[in-house]
């Protein structure tokens, strides 16, 4: 069995210690950085931008996730390329012509990731699983970081594996939103393989032992 990653949501980090915070997750047992870009239009939030995401990848030695919560995300594809992203995940709801936006991330070197808000069901990747490298399901409404986790997102996670052994697709599954210690590894059992965790581990008193711990029960 591959080991279940854990990816630090930087939008918890404290934003006037970046750099200090970018260096404890690549000295901690994290696997990527998530980075959230909000554009204030799809989510009711606005993270950071352009500028923001330059700068993490400048000290950031682990995979950058990058997770686009904004309108109209074809235009922008190339740029967070350009800056570093090794992983580019669009909303489903926010793409017009999806499959034309996973083969341009492609294109540009990038992992493909779709994201589902809590709302959307699993089955409307059912034609597409094969391009998606990587699936993350919202287990809390997107646009803000400390929300309650949805429980229903077990469902959702056994129906979505059960959608990629169907269809032979080797496309892992990644929850953002309200992961803890207590959830896991229930989440890792039901089939998830990576676990975003943004407010458990930066307003922890001890982050990096946190990540520690989460990497410990999501491969217990």
């Amino acid at each position: 069995m591959s080991s279940k990653l854990i990816a630090p949501s930087i939008l918890a980090a404290d934003f006037a210690n970046l750099q200090r915070d970018i260096e404890m997750v690549n000295q901690s047992e994290a696997d990527w950085f998530h980075i959230d870009i909000m554009d204030g239009v799809f989510v009711p939030n606005i993270s950071f931008g352009m500028p923001v995401l330059q700068a993490i990848t400048k000290h950031a030695k682990k995979t950058i996730d990058t997770h686009l919560m904004i309108v109209d995300p074809d235009r922008y594809i190339k740029t967070f390329a350009e800056l570093g992203s090794d992983i580019l995940t669009v909303h489903y709801e926010a793409c017009t012509h999806l499959h034309r936006t996973l083969q341009a991330i492609k294109t540009e070197g990038m992992k493909a990731g779709v994201a589902l808000n809590p709302h959307t069901n699993i089955h409307v990747l059912e034609d597409i699983i094969n391009d998606i490298d990587l699936v993350c399901i919202m287990s809390v409404n997107p646009g803000f970081g400390g929300q309650s986790f949805i429980e229903n997102t077990y469902t959702k996670i056994k129906q979505l594996k059960a959608l990629i052994e169907r269809k032979g697709a080797t496309t892992q599954i990644e929850i953002d939103g309200g992961v803890t210690s207590k959830n896991a590894q229930a989440l890792t059992e039901a089939g998830a393989d990576i676990l975003v965790a943004g407010s458990f581990v930066f307003k922890s008193t001890n982050p990096h032992n946190t990540i520690k711990d989460l990497k410990t029960i999501a491969n217990s």
